[in-house]
């Protein structure tokens, strides 16, 4: 079989699939040959099972032999984020306490998947315990860009987006905190969707109640996202944010006439954040795309006061509640960015939390206030292009100093603390041919309006369609 396969989208090797022009082991086969081909350069799938995966294809081409009902994801191959557990495969959080961990079961995004029909053929690279854009870790090195190996493939789920980017998956499972699932979407040239807390369940949860972390699809184009979400959408009982709308509310075509659609845009979150001017550059220039859609547009921006410490104090609560314990009883096997974290939660106290929940309260509301004149926020998904492999972090943004490995993803992360939906859009390249993404931030549970305008861009500009040459 041709390996063009690999760069259809997710619904066309469905449609492949469906017309038995290819069998799933087919499709299987041609992707695990692009990934001996690609991976060792980019390194995005870290942990590989074709045994495992072929006699999975084999059992779905079986299925479908004897008529059987087949899922809406039949036969499409799929490599899991580090970070979910999987029954059977490897699954280390990118971090040496966990190197040989071999979990009993799947998360529930896992299986809603597996239920759905894909086949599992390994995982994908993440930072250690997810913490950080940039993927990395000590037990399996850096993922590398693939429209530029010498740069960060951003994260956390930056192994999901490369390898999507690569051809060597159609579509990918993803979290996001601060911005790890639009991050190294924005950097692969990809599709990365933040859903509204509560819209993918997560069970099990350490934290079940929060918020501020979710998990998401990731694709090459935003159907297929939109495909990925109607599966791992839905109510679960053992989730108590679970929304309660059925994932199929996302099995829709997400065309949409966007006549008088009302959008803001703002280049640098009303100047709450610097910007290198080789993205606004790109993005401002792709403002007028909706303007020929029938939008108006208009320069405006949320008031994201307290946006910062809202974060930066659910966080770090957060991560000394999940990992306090484990980073006190082997301090060695943490990087120093993630313990420097972690400390920063056993510093706070009740009324730090207490004051940042009262800042979460205001933030919504005026976010929700504005949303009443708009129906849609444009902004950029990152505030740099994406950086030598060797740093931690970019340490200064249009001569304004980073200090921290967290600093510098205030554009996505401003946007976590208000709950709403945001996706990532391929929107172009810099002048170094480096991808540049547009966010896309929709008013409270708007997911699906949120989708219909990023489809409607990505149809006008097709940016998606220039794939990385390895």
């Amino acid at each position: 079989m041709t390996s063009e396969l690999c760069d259809l989208s997710a619904t066309e090797q469905l449609d492949a699939l469906r017309s038995r022009a290819v069998s799933a082991r087919e499709l299987l086969g041609v992707h695990l040959e692009r990934i001996e081909q690609t991976n060792p350069d980019v390194n995005a799938i870290v942990t590989l099972v074709p045994e495992q995966a072929m006699a999975a294809a084999a059992a779905a081409d079986d299925l479908a032999a004897a008529g059987g009902s087949l899922g809406p994801l039949h036969g499409l191959p799929v490599a899991h984020k580090d970070t979910h557990s999987t029954a059977g495969i490897r699954t280390t959080f990118g971090s040496r306490i966990h190197a040989r961990n071999v979990p009993d079961t799947d998360d529930l995004i896992i299986a809603r998947m597996k239920a759905a029909g894909v086949i599992t053929i390994g995982k994908t690279n993440t930072p250690e315990f997810a913490a950080g854009s940039h993927t990395f870790n000590e037990i399996f090195g850096v993922t590398r860009n693939p429209y530029d190996l010498t740069r960060s493939a951003g994260g956390s789920s930056g192994g999901a987006a490369a390898a999507l980017a690569c051809g060597m998956h159609p579509i990918a499972d993803g979290s996001d905190m601060g911005g790890s699932l639009r991050n190294p979407a924005a950097w692969c040239n990809v599709v990365g969707f933040r859903p509204s807390p509560g819209r993918v369940p997560t069970f099990p949860a350490a934290l079940p109640w929060g918020t501020l972390g979710v998990q998401g699809p990731m694709a090459r184009t935003v159907a297929d996202a939109a495909l990925l979400l109607s599966v791992i959408a839905g109510p679960d009982r053992r989730s108590p944010l679970s929304l309660q709308d059925p994932g199929s509310d996302f099995a829709v075509p997400l065309d949409r006439d966007l006549t008088g659609l009302r959008v803001a845009w703002s280049p640098d979150l009303g100047g709450a954040v610097p910007v290198d001017t080789e993205i606004t550059d790109v993005l401002t220039e792709q403002v007028g795309v909706f303007e020929d859609l029938g939008c108006t547009v208009e320069e405006a921006c949320p008031d994201f006061t307290g946006a910062e410490e809202v974060f930066r104090t659910l966080r770090a609560w957060q991560f000394e509640a999940m990992l306090g314990e484990a980073q006190a009883a082997h301090p060695d096997l943490f990087k120093s960015s993630l313990a420097w974290n972690i400390d920063e939660g056993r510093r706070l106290t009740g009324p730090d939390i207490g004051r940042a929940e009262r800042l979460h309260a205001g933030l919504f509301h005026r976010v929700r206030e504005f949303f009443e004149q708009y129906d849609v926020l444009l902004l950029p998904v990152t505030q740099v292009s994406p950086f030598p492999v060797e740093q931690e972090y970019p340490t200064e943004i249009a001569g304004v100093p980073q200090t921290t490995y967290l600093d510098w993803m205030r554009s996505v992360y401003f946007v976590s603390t208000t709950g709403a939906p945001a996706l990532s859009v391929p929107a172009g390249f810099t002048p170094a041919g480096l991808p540049v993404g547009l966010q896309f931030v929709g008013r409270h549970r708007d997911d699906l309006g949120v989708l219909q305008v990023g489809h409607a861009f990505e149809q006008a500009t097709n940016v998606w369609r220039v794939r990385p040459t390895l």
